[in-house]
């Protein structure tokens, strides 16, 4: 493997941890995700796994940025309310680690889906309609692929990883979790914690770490208490 002196300085500290190390973040570099949404969650995940050295990340984003959105979506400031959150967390990430290929997808949908999926090492799903949640969950599943699911609202959060052998539609057969921040509203830290944890998830995947697949952790920001479900197939 070979290292510019950059890449060494600039990933010193997770090189020195021994369940990393250089062989770890070569992994890293040799890897790809994609990442369906760039908000509230959005923004932690891309964030970790941009400063981390993924080496190829596909964003899939459509909206524009509003005001209401800066309280919770830290990738974004005042001066990039109206136009697009795609040009402006590609502009971000590039800024924050150029060593990093990264792909603007816009729109994830039934035409592109399982091409995505497929040529990502890792899908991470961070949208917020119930619609695109379950594109991701069904296209991933049929792939035979592993993949990273979160959602938040008011003060809860709940995140997973998720196989083939459990979709959204099995784990929630009456109606999967949808962010409704516009009518209910929700606690910033919340995205934060749950979206910090999709990242985790997602890089211990990528490093061959282990991860508990199937088990539902759910968040209570007023008590900053945490729940684990076991989920059935």
């Amino acid at each position: 493997m070979s290292f510019t002196r950059d890449e060494l300085k600039r990933y010193s500290r997770q090189i020195l941890l021994p369940e990393i190390g250089l062989n770890g973040t070569e992994r890293l570099r040799d890897s790809s995700a994609l990442v369906v949404g760039a908000g509230g969650l959005g923004s932690p995940v891309l964030t970790y796994l941009v400063s981390s050295g993924v080496g190829r990340i596909r964003i899939a984003e459509t909206d524009s940025l509003e005001v209401s959105n800066l309280q919770r979506q830290f990738l974004y400031d005042s001066d990039g309310v109206g136009q697009p959150k795609l040009e402006l967390a590609m502009a971000r990430l590039k800024a924050l680690n150029p060593l990093v290929r990264l792909e603007a997808v816009g729109k994830f949908d039934q035409q592109n889906a399982a091409d995505l999926v497929a040529a990502s090492t890792i899908s991470i799903d961070c949208s917020d309609t119930i619609e695109t949640r379950h594109l991701v969950s069904d296209t991933a599943a049929s792939l035979g692929k592993t993949w990273v699911w979160g959602a938040a609202e008011g003060f809860t959060g709940m995140t997973a990883v998720l196989n083939a052998g459990m979709t959204l539609r099995r784990a929630f057969p009456d109606a999967a979790p949808q962010d409704d921040c516009d009518t209910i509203g929700v606690f910033a830290p919340v995205l934060g914690v749950i979206g910090s944890l999709m990242a985790g998830s997602a890089l211990r995947l990528l490093l061959g770490l282990e991860v508990k697949e199937g088990e539902l952790t759910i968040f209570d920001g007023l008590d900053s208490s945490f729940r684990r479900i076991k989920l059935q197939r």
